[in-house]
């Protein structure tokens, strides 16, 4: 950090001042503030719609935010150049442990939308798709909710629940909340583990969480970690310093369904009534080659996208891997084409080190809906699915410790079952973990355990 210059601030003139809180976001981190944030900061309103943003488990993004007002600069990197902007749509920063400010914003009238980065994890589901009721902080969150004390949950589900039993108690109405996290239906998937955990703290409560609206919608935009030479890049572009800048790329795409009734800002996203097609487009073409790419590519010696996308053989199997997946999307031909262009233009662009070992992070919960759903399709089809199968392989070999370190809470019995025994019978093994339809398809296997072995050979 440079001492000799000025850091961001709304008293220097830096950025707009800050807006009224409306909206309450829980999972400040560099996605939240290169997409939510952003489609706010340029919303035609956004003088009306301020953020109280609220940190996960670390309180490091509020201890540097803080005394920045909230600001911070986005820095838009293509290989034509960089496009810094200050970005002043969050109002407000907490730690995720200031529970009595969570509260006090949803007891406040001008609420209207809680938005949520949680990621995958922290929604916290069992088996039965509703909230895990046998997890410890699902349980410790439970019991402090059927006490009364609303200040001591730590789960998202919790602070959901206990936020909609303050603003009952407040006198409030129904707000929005708005899953932005990248999963299919993730706003149904909040909407599922909130009423779960409502319905076993006490049954009288699913009657105020079906009060308020739980919106789904479709997130897109490539934002790696920011390292510390960007960081210096933005001191140099901007002449302040700045201790949480975040890197993106230009594109960026929003499709949200759902009901908002307090209101929303004027955020130029593409509203619609169904955003199961834009999201499994999503799910598949993006995310899915990703997937591929973060496993199979460090073997080619690989460490960033736009490295392995320029490879030939790279760049052959995540085709074959988007030739599979697009026979079985629900957007018009037209729509699929022009997005795959979209994404070799994204994935070429060298200003955006997005690292494959970060991308290859939580493995056991990304394959399942990237990869498997296309390679079932394809297999039911009477096709043997090689692209997808590609994936899986590449999967197993990382999970036997070939490519990138594994960051990945649940990966163990993954890992137990890729390491033991034959090729065949560690194949076997994950698969089944996958599915025993997968298991048992001998045709399949066999394609596997032939993909690993030719993934070893680089």
């Amino acid at each position: 950090m440079n001492d000799s210059l000025p850091t961001l601030s709304r008293a220097a003139g830096d950025g707009r001042p800050a807006a009224p809180v409306r909206i309450v976001h829980l999972g400040l981190g560099n996605f939240f503030r290169a997409h939510q944030a952003w489609y706010t900061e340029h919303a035609p309103d956004a003088d009306q719609w301020g953020i109280a943003a609220f940190c996960g488990r670390s309180t490091t993004l509020a201890d540097q935010l803080g005394p920045q007002d909230g600001l911070y600069t986005l820095l838009v990197r293509a290989d034509d150049g960089d496009q810094p902007q200050v970005i002043s749509s969050v109002s407000a920063v907490h730690a995720g442990t200031d529970l009595e400010a969570w509260l006090d914003y949803w007891r406040a009238p001008e609420l209207a939308v809680v938005t949520l980065t949680v990621t995958e994890a922290g929604y916290l589901r069992g088996a039965d798709g509703g909230i895990d009721l046998t997890n410890p902080t699902v349980v410790a969150d439970r019991e402090a909710l059927a006490a009364g004390n609303l200040a001591d949950v730590r789960t998202a589900p919790g602070k959901l629940v206990a936020g909609m039993i303050a603003r009952r108690d407040a006198g409030g109405g129904p707000v929005a909340v708005l899953s932005c996290d990248n999963l299919p239906d993730n706003g149904g998937v909040a909407g599922r583990v909130t009423l779960s955990l409502a319905e076993a703290v006490d049954p009288a409560l699913l009657d105020l969480v079906h009060q308020h609206s739980f919106v789904t919608s479709m997130v897109d935009r490539i934002t790696p970690r920011t390292t510390d030479a960007e960081i210096a890049a933005v001191t140099e572009q901007t002449g302040r310093t700045d201790a949480a800048p975040v890197v993106t790329e230009p594109f960026t795409e929003w499709v949200v369904a759902g009901d908002f009734p307090a209101g929303r800002p004027g955020w130029d996203a593409n509203f619609v009534d169904d955003v199961e097609p834009f999201e499994q487009r999503k799910l598949w073409l993006l995310n899915g080659s990703h997937t591929l790419m973060a496993y199979a590519a460090p073997a080619r010696g690989h460490e960033v996208v736009s490295e392995a996308i320029t490879d030939p053989v790279v760049r052959d199997w995540v085709e074959q891997w988007w030739d599979e997946a697009a026979r079985h999307l629900s957007v018009p031909e037209s729509d699929i084409v022009a997005y795959r262009a979209a994404l070799v233009s994204r994935f070429e662009n060298r200003q955006i080190r997005h690292l494959l070992a970060q991308i290859a992070a939580d493995g056991s919960q990304k394959v399942p809906v990237r990869l498997l759903p296309a390679l079932r399709a394809e297999r039911a089809a009477g096709r043997d699915g090689r692209g997808a199968a590609r994936g899986v392989a590449a999967w197993i070999r990382h999970l036997q410790g070939h490519t990138t370190p594994i960051t990945d809470a649940a990966a163990p019995p993954y890992v137990d079952a890729a390491t033991t025994g034959t090729p065949e019978e560690a194949v076997t093994g994950v698969l089944r973990l996958l599915g025993a339809d997968l298991a048992d398809d001998a045709e399949l296997v066999a394609l596997v355990v032939a993909l690993v072995e030719e993934l070893g050979q680089g």
